[in-house]
């Protein structure tokens, strides 16, 4: 198969398998990133296998997914979010922290004000709550009006006076 036809195959069973998690069935979307990656690797298709582990516990099955997606495209920011989001899963905050630092930084990233956000919450579970605010008003800088980010921020301020 030719590079032009595997790329759109391997695309139109990516969004196949997405189609598959959004409607809750995590086994067929994972047959269908691992098809799509057979056919062409990508770093949407290693994320999102990974995304579809996380919703199934196997949290560092996901992590190494969101790994290989990196090693593919380091400009790609999802995956760097979702190591950070998994690893706060796990409880290891500190760790997190990096790499929602380095989503932040990513070239390539949608939704991009989601590590901030992370990075509020991981802060406000650390009792941070000045660094909290800090991160949840630059999501709000990104996606303004942004509910939980205008919440959180309200309710730390209102902690704080």
């Amino acid at each position: 198969m030719a590079e032009p036809s595997r790329r759109r195959r391997a695309l139109e069973l990516w969004r196949e398998g997405y189609t598959h998690q959004v409607r809750g069935d995590l086994t067929r979307a994972v047959a269908l990133y691992s098809e799509s990656i057979t056919t062409l690797p990508t770093a949407e298709a290693f994320t999102f296998r990974g995304w579809a582990y996380r919703f199934m516990g196997r949290i560092d099955d996901a992590i190494a997914e969101c790994r290989q997606a990196i090693a593919i495209d380091p400009d790609f920011g999802n995956p760097y979010n979702d190591i950070g989001s998994y690893l706060m899963t796990k409880g290891e905050l500190d760790a997190a922290i990096e790499w929602l630092e380095k989503a932040k930084r990513a070239p390539r990233y949608e939704p991009r004000h989601f590590p901030y956000m992370n990075l509020g919450r991981l802060y406000e579970a650390k009792g941070m709550a000045l660094q909290a605010i800090k991160e949840y008003t630059a999501a709000l800088e990104i996606a303004p009006g942004e509910p939980t980010c205008v919440h959180s921020v309200a309710r730390l301020q209102a902690m704080l006076n």
